[in-house]
């Protein structure tokens, strides 16, 4: 798939009805919304996991402190306990990301073909419209030189 390409004389954005663009870009925006609370849930799986390896250190360091009743309370009822009913963080990444995940990314790029396949055509047309032609920083795509 090809990268949105500018070209200030002929906007690719402009091929497709407006109300169009603007319905995809929002589905796309969701879905860069969705890529985030994606990462904090991995974020939190692998979290959850360093927790409960430092659990079990603190576990051996009760005992080398004498406390062996604690660690083994600790041990047996936090180590390895799960997150959810059933679930360890693994499986809740996995659920989510079939659940959810998928078929979301599966429906973007579905609405995308709306607009010939093109990822971020709504923001490519808001480039085109708000840079400063001729200005350096502003240039319409990495090839473009400007003074």
């Amino acid at each position: 798939m090809t990268e949105a390409r500018l070209d200030d004389e002929n906007p690719e954005a402009d091929r497709y009805d407006r109300a169009t663009v603007q319905a995809v870009g929002k589905l796309t925006e969701a879905l860069e919304t969705l890529e985030v609370a994606r990462g904090h849930l991995y974020q939190f799986h692998r979290m959850t996991g360093t927790t409960d390896f430092a659990v079990g250190e603190a576990v051996e360091l009760l005992r080398k402190a004498g406390h062996d009743e604690l660690a083994d309370r600790i041990a047996r009822e936090l180590v390895g306990r799960n997150v959810l009913p059933g679930r360890w963080t693994f499986q809740v990444v996995e659920d989510f990301d079939d659940t959810y995940y998928q078929p979301f990314r599966a429906f973007e790029r579905q609405a995308r073909e709306l607009t010939g396949g093109r990822r971020h055509l709504f923001e490519a047309e808001l480039k085109r419209q708000r840079r400063s032609r001729g200005v350096a920083g502003h240039e319409a795509t990495p090839d473009e030189r400007v003074g």
